[in-house]
Protein backbone atom coordinates (compact mmCIF):
# COMPACT_ATOMS: atom_id res chain seq x y z
CA UNK A 1 0.00 0.00 0.00
CA UNK A 2 1.44 3.65 -0.95
CA UNK A 3 2.07 5.51 2.09
CA UNK A 4 -0.50 9.16 2.11
CA UNK A 5 1.41 12.53 2.33
CA UNK A 6 2.82 13.47 5.10
CA UNK A 7 3.12 17.34 6.20
CA UNK A 8 5.30 18.72 9.26
CA UNK A 9 4.77 21.98 10.59
CA UNK A 10 7.39 23.42 12.78
CA UNK A 11 6.40 26.48 15.49
CA UNK A 12 2.68 26.62 16.31
CA UNK A 13 3.04 30.27 17.07
CA UNK A 14 0.79 33.02 14.60
CA UNK A 15 2.09 31.82 11.81
CA UNK A 16 2.71 28.19 12.04
CA UNK A 17 -0.76 28.02 13.36
CA UNK A 18 -2.24 29.93 10.34
CA UNK A 19 -0.18 27.12 7.96
CA UNK A 20 -1.96 24.42 10.02
CA UNK A 21 -5.73 26.36 9.67
CA UNK A 22 -5.32 26.42 5.91
CA UNK A 23 -3.43 23.16 5.34
CA UNK A 24 -6.82 21.78 6.62
CA UNK A 25 -8.67 23.95 4.79
CA UNK A 26 -6.87 23.01 1.69
CA UNK A 27 -6.87 19.44 2.66
CA UNK A 28 -3.13 19.55 1.61
CA UNK A 29 -2.00 16.30 3.09
CA UNK A 30 -4.05 13.66 5.23
CA UNK A 31 -1.39 13.55 7.71
CA UNK A 32 -0.12 16.63 9.79
CA UNK A 33 1.95 16.66 12.05
CA UNK A 34 2.51 19.60 14.73
CA UNK A 35 6.32 20.16 16.43
CA UNK A 36 7.14 23.19 18.44
CA UNK A 37 8.91 23.54 21.46
CA UNK A 38 6.42 23.98 23.85
CA UNK A 39 5.06 20.74 23.59
CA UNK A 40 1.78 21.49 25.23
CA UNK A 41 1.11 24.45 22.50
CA UNK A 42 1.66 21.49 19.44
CA UNK A 43 -0.69 19.22 21.58
CA UNK A 44 -3.09 22.15 21.48
CA UNK A 45 -3.32 22.89 18.35
CA UNK A 46 -3.32 19.46 17.10
CA UNK A 47 -6.20 18.87 19.53
CA UNK A 48 -8.18 21.62 18.45
CA UNK A 49 -7.31 20.52 14.60
CA UNK A 50 -9.01 17.39 14.69
CA UNK A 51 -11.91 18.49 16.75
CA UNK A 52 -12.37 21.10 14.02
CA UNK A 53 -12.43 17.59 11.52
CA UNK A 54 -15.59 16.34 13.44
CA UNK A 55 -17.38 19.20 10.94
CA UNK A 56 -17.04 16.53 8.26
CA UNK A 57 -15.87 19.48 5.49
CA UNK A 58 -12.03 17.83 5.72
CA UNK A 59 -12.84 14.42 5.78
CA UNK A 60 -9.75 11.55 6.09
CA UNK A 61 -7.44 13.71 7.94
CA UNK A 62 -5.27 12.91 10.90
CA UNK A 63 -3.26 15.74 12.62
CA UNK A 64 -1.40 15.17 15.72
CA UNK A 65 1.28 16.45 18.01
CA UNK A 66 4.95 14.76 17.23
CA UNK A 67 8.81 14.83 17.87
CA UNK A 68 11.79 14.97 15.95
CA UNK A 69 11.49 11.72 15.10
CA UNK A 70 7.82 11.60 13.00
CA UNK A 71 10.49 13.51 10.33
CA UNK A 72 11.80 10.24 8.86
CA UNK A 73 9.12 9.76 7.06
CA UNK A 74 7.77 13.60 6.37
CA UNK A 75 7.20 14.81 2.81
CA UNK A 76 7.36 18.23 3.46
CA UNK A 77 8.68 20.59 6.29
CA UNK A 78 6.85 23.65 6.79
CA UNK A 79 9.48 25.66 9.41
CA UNK A 80 7.93 28.78 11.36
CA UNK A 81 9.61 28.69 14.26
CA UNK A 82 11.43 31.25 16.37
CA UNK A 83 10.61 34.82 17.13
CA UNK A 84 8.69 37.24 14.45
CA UNK A 85 8.85 41.10 13.82
CA UNK A 86 6.81 42.66 16.48
CA UNK A 87 4.55 45.39 16.73
CA UNK A 88 6.14 48.71 17.87
CA UNK A 89 9.71 47.63 17.33
CA UNK A 90 11.95 47.62 14.49
CA UNK A 91 10.21 47.11 10.98
CA UNK A 92 13.77 45.40 10.16
CA UNK A 93 13.42 41.37 9.64
CA UNK A 94 17.01 41.32 9.64
CA UNK A 95 16.95 42.91 13.58
CA UNK A 96 15.95 38.90 14.17
CA UNK A 97 19.11 37.46 12.50
CA UNK A 98 21.03 37.21 16.11
CA UNK A 99 18.33 35.28 17.57
CA UNK A 100 16.98 33.13 15.22
CA UNK A 101 20.49 31.92 13.55
CA UNK A 102 21.12 30.19 17.29
CA UNK A 103 17.58 28.91 16.76
CA UNK A 104 17.88 27.46 13.59
CA UNK A 105 20.83 25.84 14.23
CA UNK A 106 19.27 23.65 16.90
CA UNK A 107 15.94 22.68 14.20
CA UNK A 108 18.27 22.26 11.47
CA UNK A 109 20.59 19.78 13.97
CA UNK A 110 17.38 18.07 14.66
CA UNK A 111 16.09 17.97 11.36
CA UNK A 112 18.99 16.54 9.71
CA UNK A 113 18.96 13.27 12.40
CA UNK A 114 16.06 12.01 10.76
CA UNK A 115 15.53 13.29 7.44
CA UNK A 116 17.66 15.10 4.58
CA UNK A 117 14.72 13.82 1.88
CA UNK A 118 11.57 15.63 2.60
CA UNK A 119 11.73 18.93 1.35
CA UNK A 120 11.76 21.86 3.13
CA UNK A 121 10.56 25.02 3.00
CA UNK A 122 11.18 27.72 4.87
CA UNK A 123 8.81 30.94 6.72
CA UNK A 124 10.93 31.91 10.02
CA UNK A 125 12.69 35.74 9.50
CA UNK A 126 15.17 37.00 8.68
CA UNK A 127 14.27 34.59 5.82
CA UNK A 128 17.25 34.63 3.40
CA UNK A 129 19.65 34.70 5.95
CA UNK A 130 17.74 31.84 7.55
CA UNK A 131 18.02 30.15 4.26
CA UNK A 132 21.68 30.67 3.65
CA UNK A 133 22.31 29.22 6.78
CA UNK A 134 19.99 26.11 6.39
CA UNK A 135 21.09 25.15 3.57
CA UNK A 136 24.81 25.50 3.37
CA UNK A 137 26.08 24.33 6.90
CA UNK A 138 24.11 20.94 6.71
CA UNK A 139 24.44 19.41 3.56
CA UNK A 140 21.12 19.24 2.48
CA UNK A 141 20.49 18.18 -0.68
CA UNK A 142 20.30 21.57 -3.03
CA UNK A 143 17.31 22.33 -4.23
CA UNK A 144 15.21 20.41 -1.20
CA UNK A 145 15.59 23.25 1.16
CA UNK A 146 14.29 26.98 -0.28
CA UNK A 147 12.14 30.13 1.34
CA UNK A 148 9.30 31.44 0.65
CA UNK A 149 11.06 34.81 -0.31
CA UNK A 150 9.06 36.76 -1.82
CA UNK A 151 6.01 34.81 -2.60
CA UNK A 152 4.16 37.08 0.15
CA UNK A 153 5.34 40.09 -1.81
CA UNK A 154 4.30 38.92 -5.44
CA UNK A 155 0.90 37.82 -4.24
CA UNK A 156 0.61 41.52 -2.24
CA UNK A 157 2.35 43.18 -6.02
CA UNK A 158 -0.45 41.14 -7.85
CA UNK A 159 -3.26 42.08 -5.51
CA UNK A 160 -2.46 45.93 -6.16
CA UNK A 161 -1.92 45.74 -9.49
CA UNK A 162 -4.74 43.78 -9.97
CA UNK A 163 -7.16 46.35 -7.89
CA UNK A 164 -5.57 49.37 -10.03
CA UNK A 165 -6.21 47.40 -13.46
CA UNK A 166 -9.57 46.22 -12.07
CA UNK A 167 -8.56 42.46 -13.06
CA UNK A 168 -8.27 39.00 -11.12
CA UNK A 169 -4.64 38.99 -9.28
CA UNK A 170 -4.27 35.40 -10.63
CA UNK A 171 -4.37 36.33 -14.09
CA UNK A 172 -1.05 38.78 -13.73
CA UNK A 173 2.27 37.28 -14.42
CA UNK A 174 4.47 39.64 -12.03
CA UNK A 175 7.28 39.11 -9.83
CA UNK A 176 9.03 40.82 -6.70
CA UNK A 177 12.37 39.58 -6.46
CA UNK A 178 15.25 40.00 -4.09
CA UNK A 179 15.09 39.79 -0.87
CA UNK A 180 11.96 38.99 1.44
CA UNK A 181 12.11 42.62 3.60
CA UNK A 182 12.82 46.24 3.15
CA UNK A 183 15.05 45.78 -0.33
CA UNK A 184 12.56 43.75 -2.07
CA UNK A 185 11.83 45.14 -5.74
CA UNK A 186 9.03 44.72 -8.68
CA UNK A 187 10.47 43.00 -11.85
CA UNK A 188 8.61 45.67 -14.06
CA UNK A 189 10.07 44.43 -17.13
CA UNK A 190 8.62 40.59 -16.39
CA UNK A 191 5.24 42.19 -15.58
CA UNK A 192 2.10 41.19 -18.15
CA UNK A 193 -1.56 40.66 -17.77
CA UNK A 194 -3.14 38.53 -20.80
CA UNK A 195 -0.52 38.85 -22.91
CA UNK A 196 -0.42 42.77 -22.52
CA UNK A 197 3.32 44.33 -21.41
CA UNK A 198 3.30 46.48 -18.73
CA UNK A 199 4.01 49.66 -21.00
CA UNK A 200 0.68 48.61 -22.76
CA UNK A 201 -1.72 48.17 -20.22
CA UNK A 202 -2.90 51.45 -19.75
CA UNK A 203 -4.20 50.82 -23.58
CA UNK A 204 -5.88 47.68 -22.52
CA UNK A 205 -7.37 47.42 -18.88
CA UNK A 206 -9.72 49.83 -17.05
CA UNK A 207 -8.02 51.97 -14.78
CA UNK A 208 -8.79 55.52 -12.78
CA UNK A 209 -5.33 57.17 -12.96
CA UNK A 210 -1.88 56.38 -14.14
CA UNK A 211 0.21 53.55 -12.59
CA UNK A 212 2.40 55.27 -10.27
CA UNK A 213 5.23 52.27 -9.98
CA UNK A 214 6.96 53.50 -7.23
CA UNK A 215 4.52 54.63 -5.38
CA UNK A 216 3.29 50.63 -6.18
CA UNK A 217 6.97 48.93 -4.88
CA UNK A 218 6.54 51.16 -1.95
CA UNK A 219 3.14 50.16 -1.30
CA UNK A 220 4.28 46.48 -1.41
CA UNK A 221 6.74 46.76 1.13
CA UNK A 222 5.09 48.84 3.53
CA UNK A 223 1.64 46.93 3.27
CA UNK A 224 3.11 44.20 5.50
CA UNK A 225 4.22 46.87 8.44
CA UNK A 226 0.19 47.96 8.25
CA UNK A 227 -1.06 44.64 8.84
CA UNK A 228 1.63 44.05 11.70
CA UNK A 229 0.44 47.61 13.48
CA UNK A 230 -3.18 46.76 13.04
CA UNK A 231 -3.45 43.50 14.37
CA UNK A 232 0.00 42.63 16.23
CA UNK A 233 0.98 39.77 13.52
CA UNK A 234 0.94 38.84 9.67
CA UNK A 235 0.07 35.44 9.54
CA UNK A 236 -2.48 34.54 6.91
CA UNK A 237 -0.97 35.96 3.91
CA UNK A 238 2.55 33.73 4.34
CA UNK A 239 0.73 31.13 5.48
CA UNK A 240 -1.63 30.59 2.16
CA UNK A 241 1.73 31.28 0.38
CA UNK A 242 3.63 28.45 1.99
CA UNK A 243 0.46 26.19 1.79
CA UNK A 244 0.78 26.85 -2.18
CA UNK A 245 4.42 26.09 -2.41
CA UNK A 246 3.44 23.06 -0.41
CA UNK A 247 1.09 21.65 -2.93
CA UNK A 248 2.93 21.99 -5.69
CA UNK A 249 5.89 20.07 -3.96
CA UNK A 250 2.88 17.08 -3.32
CA UNK A 251 1.60 17.59 -6.93
CA UNK A 252 4.51 17.40 -8.47
CA UNK A 253 3.20 20.52 -10.52
CA UNK A 254 6.30 22.83 -11.55
CA UNK A 255 4.86 25.54 -10.59
CA UNK A 256 6.82 28.80 -11.34
CA UNK A 257 7.21 31.68 -8.50
CA UNK A 258 10.09 33.53 -6.72
CA UNK A 259 11.17 31.68 -3.38
CA UNK A 260 15.20 31.94 -1.93
CA UNK A 261 17.70 29.80 -2.36
CA UNK A 262 21.47 29.94 -2.20
CA UNK A 263 22.59 31.88 -5.60
CA UNK A 264 25.35 30.29 -7.95
CA UNK A 265 27.00 32.80 -9.89
CA UNK A 266 23.40 34.58 -11.48
CA UNK A 267 23.60 38.03 -12.45
CA UNK A 268 27.12 37.99 -10.97
CA UNK A 269 26.00 37.15 -7.17
CA UNK A 270 27.11 34.81 -5.31
CA UNK A 271 27.51 34.11 -1.10
CA UNK A 272 23.85 35.02 -0.39
CA UNK A 273 20.13 33.80 -0.52
CA UNK A 274 17.47 35.58 -2.49
CA UNK A 275 14.54 35.17 -4.27
CA UNK A 276 14.27 34.69 -8.02
CA UNK A 277 12.02 32.78 -10.21
CA UNK A 278 11.81 28.97 -9.78
CA UNK A 279 10.37 26.24 -10.62
CA UNK A 280 9.00 23.74 -7.54
CA UNK A 281 7.76 19.96 -8.26
CA UNK A 282 8.29 17.04 -5.55
CA UNK A 283 12.05 17.80 -5.23
CA UNK A 284 11.62 21.14 -4.12
CA UNK A 285 13.62 23.39 -7.02
CA UNK A 286 14.10 21.50 -9.91
CA UNK A 287 14.94 24.50 -11.56
CA UNK A 288 16.09 28.03 -11.47
CA UNK A 289 15.35 31.09 -13.68
CA UNK A 290 17.59 33.94 -13.91
CA UNK A 291 15.49 36.18 -16.66
CA UNK A 292 16.70 38.92 -18.45
CA UNK A 293 16.14 42.21 -15.95
CA UNK A 294 16.73 46.08 -16.64
CA UNK A 295 20.27 47.38 -15.67
CA UNK A 296 18.62 49.28 -12.96
CA UNK A 297 16.58 46.18 -11.80
CA UNK A 298 20.15 43.99 -11.65
CA UNK A 299 21.32 46.87 -9.40
CA UNK A 300 18.25 46.58 -7.01
CA UNK A 301 18.95 43.02 -6.85
CA UNK A 302 22.61 43.51 -6.24
CA UNK A 303 21.38 46.06 -3.59
CA UNK A 304 19.48 43.73 -2.49
CA UNK A 305 22.04 40.97 -1.80
CA UNK A 306 24.43 43.44 -0.03
CA UNK A 307 21.79 44.17 2.55
CA UNK A 308 21.44 40.26 3.31
CA UNK A 309 25.11 39.33 3.16
CA UNK A 310 26.14 42.25 5.69
CA UNK A 311 23.83 40.30 7.85
CA UNK A 312 25.49 36.97 6.78
CA UNK A 313 28.74 38.49 7.50
CA UNK A 314 27.53 39.84 11.49
CA UNK A 315 26.32 36.45 12.08
CA UNK A 316 29.80 34.61 10.83
CA UNK A 317 27.43 32.86 8.01
CA UNK A 318 29.63 33.95 5.08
Amino acid sequence: MKRTHKLAILGLGHVGSAVLARAIACQLAPEIVCIDTKPGVAHGEALDAMHSLSADLTPGMNVYSGSWEDLKDTDVIICAAGPSIQAGVSHERLSLARENTKVMKEIMANVVKYTTDAVFIMITNPLDVMVHLAATKFDYPEGRLFGTGTTLETMRFKYIVGKHYHVNPADIQAYMLGEHGNSAFPAWSLLHIGGVPIDQLDNYYDHEKPLDRAAVGHEVVETAYDVLESKGWTNTGIAMGACRLAKAVFFDEHMVTPVSMPLHGEYGLKDVSLSLPSVIGKDGVVKRIAPVLTDEEVELLKKSAASVQEVLKDNNII
